[in-house]
């Protein structure tokens, strides 16, 4: 795996200190640096590479690139289409879509014959470190310990750690950019309630995030709760029930939405994750961005349909020779507190919402399908807190071009990848707008867009204001904002 910046340097660029008050080498200053090599820096590093205008490098601290590892469950499939992958809804002709490394593998044909718009996440997954290993200007193993602002230079600096193979410390580093781009991810969430437990090394207490790892302990428990109704929890009940024995399951499913409901997925509801959408939610007034978030939740935290179809089928099965299967799923639960209450037992208290009643479930373990928060970046940017500007509820403030507002000061542009939901909606976290918000930063960089994107690309129109449609003949394209270099 390449760890040489694509724009023709050595590797002695992410090697060699450089003191604030020595003037950086312009050949080694770069355009934009990335932070965290996740889908979507992924996505906006494959899109960078034609553009020889730009230099570009990216860094993870991890050794190479893995998406979800612990839920690439057999059989489990992406919940958007494929051609919502890192670059086509952005440049169909990329060498770097997903046909192309169907081609580079020799499977265009048996993709072609599968007929499957929805492909396998392991799929997915392998296509992604397929685009990782090919692309140069990809450092992992570098760990970020800093970014700041060099009021002297007009550059970020960003100081990192170069790790072995063994994770340790080998090296000290600095880059310089003009412009930085965070896509350092989000982390599995755990609920106050459940943290002792996890935090206890000894109880079989695992986020859905770490599942496969612990599967085959899993398996072997007398009884397993799984808390979530999202994707994730649904997938790993279905598969722990498949794993089961007849009528001797012993599972319990258990959700704080009133349903295990299905995801929306109608034509007019996927509308919402497109740019159109993004467009007019940015200018809805921070207020209300705040309180359609939350009811929202089936547009991005249900269950695919084909996913509760086949829980159902599982079940009804089990039925087949009579009797019932001992599998209790049960929607609007919440977990109030938790404690083991001997070796290898966990009790949880629960409240249920409807009932307003109490009760208590013993079980030997859970598994917490609870989801995600955006990473915090308060120790990341503590350099760059004089010059952020924050909302009322003191998250940072982010234009429709998806960057930090910062005070003028700053020349460059920092820009943010899936830490956006609170100002650009729903779709912030989804596949299918990786392209578009990639190209769409690329656009910002550029003198000329690389990337055309459309005017309208929805059939709904958000508010009140008629959207643009495309002219019958040719009109010059509105000019994008640069960004000031030095």
């Amino acid at each position: 795996m390449s760890t040489t910046p694509h724009f023709g340097t050595t590797h002695a660029l992410a090697t060699t200190d450089t003191k604030p008050s020595e003037t950086p080498d312009p050949a080694r200053i770069l355009d934009l640096a990335g932070i965290g090599i996740g889908p979507f820096n992924l996505s906006l590093a494959a899109l960078a590479q034609p553009l020889t205008h730009l230099r570009t490098a990216f860094y993870d601290q991890r050794p190479a690139f893995h998406w979800h590892p612990g839920l690439l469950i057999d059989g489990a499939t992406l919940q958007v289409p494929f051609l919502a992958d890192l670059v086509t809804l952005a440049d169909p002709t990329s060498p770097w879509s997903f046909l192309s490394y169907l081609r580079s593998r020799e499977r265009l044909y048996p993709f072609y014959f599968a007929e499957r718009f929805h492909i396998h996440r392991a799929e997915y997954d392998a296509y992604c470190r397929w685009v990782s290993e090919s692309l140069t200007g990809l450092h992992f193993s570098h760990q970020i310990e800093a970014l700041r602002w060099n009021t002297e230079h007009h550059l970020f600096e960003v100081d990192f750690t170069q790790l072995g193979t063994e994770g340790g410390a080998e090296a000290l580093g600095r880059v310089h950019a003009r412009n930085l781009v965070l896509g350092i991810g989000t982390a599995p969430y755990i609920p106050e309630a459940l943290r002792p437990l996890v935090e206890a090394p000894t109880v079989p207490v695992i986020h859905s995030a770490d599942y496969l790892d612990h599967r085959e302990q899993l398996l072997t428990a007398e009884h397993i709760t799984v808390i979530g109704a999202g994707q994730s929890g649904a997938e790993i009940f279905l598969d722990l029930l498949r794993a089961r024995p007849f009528g001797r399951e012993q599972l319990h499913w258990l959700a704080r939405t009133p349903a295990f409901a299905p995801m929306e997925y109608s034509k007019l509801g996927l509308e919402h994750f497109t740019p159109d959408y993004t467009r007019y939610f940015h200018a809805l007034p921070e207020t209300v961005r705040d309180d359609l978030v939350p009811g929202q939740w089936q547009l991005y935290k249900g269950i695919d349909h084909d996913t509760l179809a086949a829980i159902h089928d599982e079940l009804y099965r089990r039925t087949l020779h009579g009797g019932w299967p001992d599998a209790t799923l049960t929607p609007g639960v919440s977990v109030r507190t938790a404690g083991r209450i001997g070796p290898g037992k966990i009790e949880l208290h629960l409240d249920h919402t409807q009932q307003a009643t109490r009760s208590r479930l013993t079980t030997a373990a859970v598994i917490l399908a609870t989801g995600y928060r955006e990473r915090r970046v308060d120790t990341l940017l503590a350099a760059l807190e004089p010059y952020l500007c924050r909302d009322t509820a003191g998250r940072p403030r982010i234009d429709e071009q998806h960057r930090l507002v910062l005070d003028p000061a700053v020349t460059g542009s920092l820009y943010v990848q899936n830490a956006e939901r609170h100002s650009h909606g729903v779709g912030t976290p989804d596949l299918s707008l990786a392209a578009w918000r990639s190209a769409t930063i690329l656009n910002s960089l550029s003198s000329t867009p690389p990337y055309p994107l459309p005017t309208r690309t929805a059939f709904t129109t958000f508010g009140l204001h008629q959207p643009a449609t495309r002219p019958t003949t040719p009109i010059p394209r509105p000019t994008t904002t640069l960004v000031p270099r030095p």
